[in-house]
């Protein structure tokens, strides 16, 4: 057996392999047919033999010949032969012999049935990729009927290689199968979703084709693609879903909307990109692609924000940024809305504010978006605050008037206490203030504001810079009084530093407690002096004089090093390797693996960098399936769910709220716009006195002639260091630091040897915002039963409060999230959280479940460790209180033993809980009240003893409403549920009685709603 496989290898050596049939060919140019005739001959004694690598080797040389034209259909069988090889070098080549040469007349083809289906299930890849290829071309309808369940199950394969090659061999297999089609459509629509976007492509390609032969199946992917077509940058796939919408517009005449919005998306994606090499061009379209703002869809919006932001020049930049300001305040969803806010900014801000002129204008413009309510760019504003303040020193005075008036106001922006709200702006106005407290008006009112007992709700970072410009600005207060012949008004004012900053020492935050402790001793050591008849204003305001200027980011790096200093150098000698060798713990029961160190990054020099951009420019030029789109369009539309969800209902918010004292930036527009006029007339008299003195023959320029960017002056400069936008560094500017979400307590069960407490907030699904709060009743309190006698838990008696925030595009769903913390010495396990269903709120539960099953807590706790899990209820109606009974049971475990343990609750919603603070405008509040359709009731509080603005702000915070008028003592207020009902109110004060005359389309709610506001009320 040994000799004969040698005999065959030696026989090899003398074969023709393809190579030299193709270079024998060229060199008989005069005798090719008797030439090629030998070949095949040869080939056909070559196909006789048993080993496998000649056959193949044959067979390779007859797909060439079948190229120039030669039949080979005798050769069928052996083609079968070398297609069920084991190798896959072979098998290839059988497979692409069978690709060229079969047909269905072919009569050997019904031999591959089974060996297609081996390779179809080989768990080598590339054989299932071959099969599939070769397939494609000689399928014949018993194949496809035969293999159509294995190619079906391969859609479904873990590599996204054979998924788009299964894809596609499915338009052959319907082609010649057509009732294969119906129980393979399901897959084939999942594939439009594939995360894979080759798949994806697949997909679009074979539903294209199969909609062209019949259209009227496939109307109901419009929507998804639709989806596709907002999220893909593959070119082809969207020129394909155009062709399948001009298929499906006959049949259903509103895709003539989504075609006409398709084309114009495109038009305005190329007008994206021609804008990098001729802005020109683009800009003249202005107000064309200003139009696109008012377009119903979002994905048009967004398309032309990201080109105006490429389009903006000193000229029309108010225009431009007024625009914007419109549709804040239209804007429907918080996410454009955030996505304008973002913009605005942007667009101001790039090149360190190359094209703003007036920096009132901007200042004005950042005040203005502060009035957005559940924003999540609070953060955005205050940098930007502070960056102009600290840069532009000529706009000191008037951002300081207005950052007093935004502190005085402060009860407007605390409605939104999450991460990055818009409470973060105070952070600002606080700094601002602080620092540059000599442009103040009235710096103890200020003062006063800033040390308001509602500060204390804010987040930890804001009370910190709170803290800290109070100090400054009693520093500057001291200054002003002690020049006085009164000296007792400087002793008031220490008095009550004195008297406020005890509340925030006692705060939780530790950089608060650590500020207010050191200013409070020094404040007492000031009124001691004061006492003594000691003027100290001077050595206070030392303490924080000094000018501050910006430095840039790259400041540190031109900084020499003094002589002498080795920085490489070892401060402390180092650890000699015996000492490090007898630290390290030996491991016992295993080799312990060595730990992967960080490879070092290795610098590269500029042209390395710039050699590799260009390379990667040059490969995203040539790539067509690359397409440059803005990632927020595509987020922003990652769940949109289908064309009938496009049109965006608008609201009319035409009259914004203002606030006494805030300017509006349109005064500036016109301003600006007289002051070019200026300019522009005093131009002409000097060109005018120049052409008199110079009779020369160069042309006249006309009066009408467009205006230069040089030739607009800024009203005022940018302090600019360096190229690159400096860093605010200041002794009290630690850093914008991002608080953690006000969690609120929950009544605590503790245990005699371990404790374990659990935390519960409430907010509504897909919209949450965490509020603060004091010693009233809040919106939902968590009430827990006394154990049973048997149960080592004892009950505490701490108060309990959290938040409920609703949506209201969905009233039926309330998300509950609860923080388990284990505060004892044992490890807590197999958690499970249980609450008893109620006819109107029910727990949401898996598939499957039943009505009294709990809901596994997803994560075990060691002791001292605390993680956060969520659960979903569905309520149906919110008018009445409700009460659900809950129990938590978990296992204890010790080093002994495991104890069974159960927890019992009560969750209470109160109907507060379910409305949102929504703004709404007098007009709007007049008409809703002239309806007709809301009932009426009223209620008395006596004995409130606060000021009217602090009792306003107490409804607006723990009750959700906002205020739409107010006059002296009278104001209208309102707020809506998470179902929809319209609530307003009519707040009267009169000494110290309060009336509130209320209205509601749902009288049993309006009654429980000032219920709760009465019992707020009466524990202050």
């Amino acid at each position: 057996m040994a000799l004969k496989i040698v005999k065959g290898s030696i026989d090899r050596m003398f074969d023709k392999n393809l190579q030299d049939l193709v270079r024998g060919i060229r060199n008989h140019k005069e005798d090719e047919a008797k030439y090629i005739s030998t070949c095949i001959d040869e080939i056909k004694q070559e196909l006789k033999q048993d080993n496998i690598a000649v056959k193949a080797n044959a067979v390779c040389k007859l797909t060439y010949l079948q190229m120039l034209g030669y039949d080979v259909s005798w050769a069928a069988f052996n083609i079968v032969e070398v297609m069920s090889s084991s190798k896959f070098t072979y098998k290839r080549i059988g497979y692409l012999a069978a690709s060229q040469c079969f047909h269905e007349s072919t009569d050997v083809i019904m031999l591959t049935t089974n060996q297609i289906r081996k390779d179809l299930s080989s768990p080598n890849q590339y054989d299932t990729g071959v099969a599939l290829t070769g397939l494609s071309c000689f399928v014949t309808p018993d194949l496809a009927r035969d293999l159509a369940n294995d190619i079906m199950t391969l859609m479904s394969h873990t590599k996204p290689y054979i998924r788009k090659k299964a894809v596609l061999i499915m338009y052959k297999v319907f082609l010649k199968y057509p009732e294969s089609l119906r129980p393979a459509f399901p897959r084939l629509k999942e594939k439009l979703e594939d995360p894979d976007p080759g798949v994806q492509s697949a997909a679009v390609n074979v539903i294209c084709e199969l909609a062209r032969r019949n259209p009227k199946n496939y109307l109901s992917l419009a929507p998804l693609f639709f989806k596709l077509m907002t999220s893909s940058t593959n070119n082809w796939v969207l020129i394909k879903i155009i062709k399948l919408f001009g298929a499906l517009t006959p049949l259903e005449p509103r895709l003539v909307y989504s075609c006409v919005h398709v084309v114009k998306y495109l038009g305005l994606l190329a007008m994206s990109k021609i804008l990098k090499t001729h802005p020109k061009s683009v800009q003249s379209h202005k107000d064309l692609i200003l139009q696109c703002l008012d377009d119903k869809d979002e994905s048009i919006r967004l398309r032309a924000l990201d080109l105006l932001y490429g389009m903006v020049s000193k000229k029309n930049l108010m225009e431009i940024v007024k625009k914007l300001m419109l549709h804040v305040d239209k804007a429907e969803g918080t996410t454009y809305r955030d996505e304008l806010l973002t913009k605005i900014i942007d667009i101001c801000s790039q090149s360190n504010y190359q094209y703003i002129t007036n920096f009132e204008w901007y200042i004005s413009i950042l005040v203005e978006l502060t009035r957005l309510e559940g924003t999540r760019h609070g953060h955005l504003i205050a940098s930007q605050m502070l960056d102009v303040a600290i840069r532009v020193k000529a706009i000191r005075a008037f951002a300081v008037a207005q950052m007093a008036t935004l502190l005085d106001n402060a009860h407007l922006l605390t409605g939104n206490m999450q991460r990055n709200g818009i409470c973060e702006v105070l952070y600002a106005a606080a700094w601002i203030c602080g620092e540059f407290s000599e442009h103040l008006e009235n710096p103890m009112q200020t003062l006063e504001a800033m040390l308001r007992p509602k500060v204390a709700t804010l987040p930890g970072h804001i009370q910190a810079v709170y803290v800290q410009n109070a100090a400054k600005l009693f520093a500057t207060v001291l200054k002003s009084q002690e020049g006085n012949t009164d000296s007792t008004a400087a002793q008031e004012t220490s008095q009550l530093m004195i008297d406020r900053l005890p509340l925030f020492v006692q705060s939780a935050n530790l950089e608060v407690q650590e500020r207010a402790s050191c200013i409070l001793q020094l404040v007492k050591y000031i009124q001691k002096l004061q006492q003594k008849d000691v003027e100290i204003a001077e050595e206070v305001n030392a303490l924080f004089a000094g000018e501050l200027n910006p430095v840039a980011p790259k400041a540190q790096k031109k900084v020499p090093v003094p002589e002498g200093l080795d920085l490489d150098a070892w401060i402390n000698e180092p650890p000699s390797e015996s000492e490090s060798e007898d630290e390290q713990p030996k491991a016992i029961f295993a080799k312990e693996e060595p730990k992967h160190s960080r490879p070092r990054h290795t610098e590269v020099d500029e042209k390395e960098l710039a050699r590799r951009r260009e390379a990667r420019k040059q490969e995203q030029a040539n790539n067509p399936f690359y397409i440059k789109a803005s990632p927020s369009s595509q987020k922003v539309y990652q769940d949109t769910p289908g064309v009938e969800h496009i049109p965006v209902v608008q609201i009319d918010l035409s009259v914004p709220l203002k606030v006494p004292g805030l300017p509006m930036s349109d005064q500036y527009v016109k301003l600006e716009e007289e002051r070019r006029q200026k300019e522009r007339a005093e131009k002409k008299k000097k060109e005018k006195k120049k052409r008199k003195e110079k009779r020369s023959g160069r042309g006249k320029k006309h009066d009408s002639g467009p205006e230069s960017e040089e030739d607009i002056t800024p009203a005022h400069q940018v302090d600019i260091v360096t190229e690159e936008m400096p860093e605010v560094n200041s002794l009290d500017i630690l850093y914008f630091k991002k608080s953690s979400k006000h969690k609120k307590k929950k009544q605590k069960k503790e245990k005699e040897e371990k404790e374990k407490k659990k935390k519960k907030k409430h907010h509504h699904h897909h919209h949450h915002s965490d509020g603060g709060g004091e010693e009233s009743v809040q919106n939902g309190t968590v009430e827990e039963e006394e154990p049973l006698p048997v149960s080592v838990y004892q009950s505490s008696a701490r108060h309990s409060v959290y938040d409920i925030q609703g949506n209201l595009q969905d009233g039926s769903q309330v998300v509950v999230s609860v923080i388990f913390e284990n505060k004892g010495d044992s490890f807590l396990k197999s958690m499970e959280f249980n609450v008893l269903d109620s006819l109107n709120s029910k727990l949401q539960r898996p598939d499957g479940s039943g009505p009294h099953d709990g809901l596994t807590v997803p994560f075990q706790l060691p002791p001292g460790v605390s993680n956060e899990a969520r659960f979903v209820f569905t309520v149906q109606s919110i008018i009445m209180p409700q009460k659900l009974k809950g129990t938590l049971t978990f296992i204890v475990k010790n080093e002994d033993s495991s104890t069974h343990e159960k927890l019992d609750f009560k969750l209470h919603f109160t109907c507060t809980s379910y409305l949102i603070t929504t703004p709404c405008y007098s007009d709007a509040f007049a008409k809703l009240l002239e309806s007709g359709d809301l009932k009426g009731s009223s209620v008395r509080l006596e004995g409130v003893n606060m000021p009217f603005h602090h009792l306003l702000a107490r409804i607006c915070f723990h009750h959700h409403f906002s205020v739409v008028e107010r006059i002296d003592s009278c104001a209208s207020m309102y707020s809506r549920s998470i179902q929809g009902h319209h609530v307003c109110l009519l707040v009267k004060t009169s000494g110290q009685t309060v009336s509130i005359d209320a209205k509601c389309d749902e009288p049993t709610l309006l009654g429980n709603v000032l219920d709760e506001i009465k019992q707020t009320f009466s524990q202050c």
